[in-house]
């Protein structure tokens, strides 16, 4: 029985070290700014041609 509690506190240990890395990674990650958008901006896609994809 006394494992069981060892093995999920070391979960939620793990869980919570592994989240604080992953912010302190992404802490310098560049975003875009939404500034610069122009309304309007294409996508990347295009949403007239639906009905040619071959799937």
């Amino acid at each position: 029985m006394n494992w069981i509690i060892i093995g999920i506190v070391a979960l939620a240990l793990g869980l919570v070290v592994g989240n604080l890395m992953l912010l302190k990674h992404s802490a310098n990650t560049k975003m875009p700014s939404l500034k610069d958008k122009k309304p309007g901006q294409d996508q990347g896609y295009d949403n007239e041609n639906w009905d040619d994809d071959d799937y």
